[in-house]
């Protein structure tokens, strides 16, 4: 490899650094160039009150944006769902790469999956998006779950359960893939059960605007599929004026006949073929009592601005159903 080495800026964690690292090997490949880690800590990192206290909407990212304007790293890794959704004046989102697995995921005491877990149930979790749903679950089937706010890496939050102060944690089947712990799930949780966070599962490689050429370089890494999925969950999450701590989940995803197919490996549903997208969202009261879900299916989207209205429309109706009520305060 030739040049001087490129500075990629990232978070310190554990699942940070991984997947910072996957993204560093493919710019090395794709520039000729070497990558640099440069670690960064973050107001979100070292504050230990739970994010609906500090505010949540760009606590994980500040740090590393700053960096880049004062350019002290030429770009910097995000994992996407925790990017605001207003766009920055001085970067630009170079690249967003083919999204990890979205869903959620149960890490439960002695292999329990989710159907099994008890009455009374103890569950780990930071996200009110997770609250609501789990507790929506629970509502529908008689049970009563008791959901426990937690924080920390992932070491940290299976801890718990293998300490036995929680029955499950529930985390991000993507992160666990990255740091190579997916054989501890007991149950990938169906995204008609809970639906994951705007962009969960996806990654966001920003850097400076008037940075031209390494812009040119990193949208190699682009996935057009996976970045107008994730535009058109985060064009509803704005919509809907909450920030990403708010009870809202979102995924953009194939129909579920194309995505059968595609799993199977069925040729005529490379990206050249899919013409449809598939997009859901929901708002709900974190004791579960009370859900807006719903679903728009149409063409995939070939420009931003499509992307964009799809997620628009859908938080229009959402918003039609009483959405707005169920956030408690929205993100201003």
């Amino acid at each position: 490899m030739t040049g001087k080495a490129l500075r990629l800026g990232t978070r310190r964690s554990k699942l940070a650094m991984a997947q910072s690292g996957q993204v560093a090997d493919a710019v090395s490949q794709v520039t000729g160039r070497p990558v640099e880690l440069v670690p960064i800590t973050t107001y979100g990192d070292t504050s230990r009150e739970h994010l609906s206290q500090i505010g949540g909407t760009g606590v994980f990212v500040a740090a590393l944006r700053d960096a880049l304007v004062r350019g002290e790293v030429d770009f910097a890794v995000h994992s996407l769902k925790d990017l605001p959704t207003a766009p920055h004046d001085e970067l630009v989102l170079a690249a967003v790469p083919e999204r990890e697995d979205p869903r959620d995921v149960l890490i439960g005491r002695d292999a329990l999956k989710l159907t099994d877990l008890p009455r009374g149930a103890r569950i780990g979790t930071g996200a009110a998006r997770r609250v609501a749903q789990l507790n929506a679950y629970a509502v529908a089937r008689g049970l009563e779950f008791e959901t426990v706010p937690i924080r920390g890496n992932v070491d940290t939050r299976i801890g718990y359960v293998t300490s036995g102060e929680l029955d499950a944690v529930v985390l991000a089947a993507a992160g666990l893939n990255r740091v190579g712990r997916s054989d501890e799930v007991t149950d990938f949780l169906s995204v008609d059960t809970v639906l994951p966070a705007p962009g969960q599962g996806a990654l966001a490689v920003e850097c400076s605007v008037r940075d031209t050429e390494l812009t040119a370089a990193l949208a190699e890494l682009d996935d057009p599929f996976t970045r107008a999925a994730v535009t058109a969950e985060r064009s509803l999450l704005a919509a809907l004026e909450a920030g990403c701590t708010a009870p809202v989940g979102a995924l953009a995803d194939l129909p579920p006949v194309l995505g059968f197919a595609r799993d199977r490996g069925d040729p005529q549903t490379d990206g050249s073929i899919v013409k449809e997208m598939r997009l859901r969202g929901v708002v709900g009261t974190t004791d579960g009592t009370t859900l807006v879900q719903l679903s728009t299916t149409g063409p995939v989207p070939e420009t931003h601005e499509a992307a964009m209205a799809l997620g628009r429309e859908l938080a229009t109706e959402m918003l039609a159903q009483g959405a707005a009520g169920l956030m408690g305060e929205r993100a201003l």
